[in-house]
């Protein structure tokens, strides 16, 4: 099992860090209430779903489904242009990060960090790791409330970019350049942009507010 930095926990934790702080909502059934203790465990950059695969084949052959009861992906619905269409896509919410509902159990802690992909517990003190919060889990699994009605989306920012515009960058290393817009992220007030760089068309991701339009 591979050992992450600790520069690099700091700022993967960070993140989770800043969904925490949000309000919770009053939970009438939250996924806290399950059996066993919610952990965080971290993979390799893009091997999430490896790993899902891998710990769902371990639980089978071991018939560990009483002890390792539900792994967890956080994702959320984001709003991007492709090709000029707008489409619906899910992204990770913390990449390289899985939720994990086991027993607290030393050897299970084993089994799940010596998968591989896994570099080990967020929050790990020595051979135990630290579980979640309800107010963590509920941060991020949000409890279903009967009768409620659903969280409104987000009302689409406005902007004047559309795909294969031609734009010129404001600030930032690559100012007074322009370049063909790729894809809007609205979601994200974001636009990817070719630049050709020493004869090479580039992409170049940049917020709305560095580009303007030509």
């Amino acid at each position: 099992m591979s050992d992450m930095s600790t520069t690099e926990h700091d700022e993967h934790d960070a993140g989770l860090e800043d969904v925490f702080d949000d309000e919770v909502v009053d939970a009438v059934e939250s996924a806290f209430d399950r059996p066993g203790r919610w952990y965080i465990v971290h993979t390799f950059a893009g091997h999430e779903q490896k790993v899902i695969g891998a710990l769902n084949n371990i639980i089978k052959s071991r018939e560990l489904g009483e002890s390792i009861y539900e792994i967890y992906l956080p994702e959320e619905d984001v709003t991007e242009f492709k090709g000029g269409k707008k489409v619906t896509v899910s992204k990770r919410m913390f990449p390289s990060y899985l939720l994990i509902r086991c027993e607290p159990d030393p050897e299970i802690f084993y089994v799940i960090g010596s998968t591989p992909g896994v570099t080990g517990f967020v929050g790990a003190e020595k051979t135990r790791p630290t579980a979640l919060t309800r107010r963590e889990v509920d941060n991020i699994i949000r409890p279903h409330v009967e009768g409620a009605e659903p969280a409104q989306k987000r009302r689409m920012p406005s902007h004047e970019f559309e795909v294969n515009d031609t734009v010129q960058i404001k600030t930032g290393p690559f100012a007074t350049f322009s370049g063909h817009v790729a894809e809007i992220n609205e979601d994200q007030l974001k636009v990817k942009v070719l630049v050709d760089i020493f004869g090479r068309e580039t992409p170049v991701e940049l917020d709305f507010t560095q580009v303007t339009k030509l």
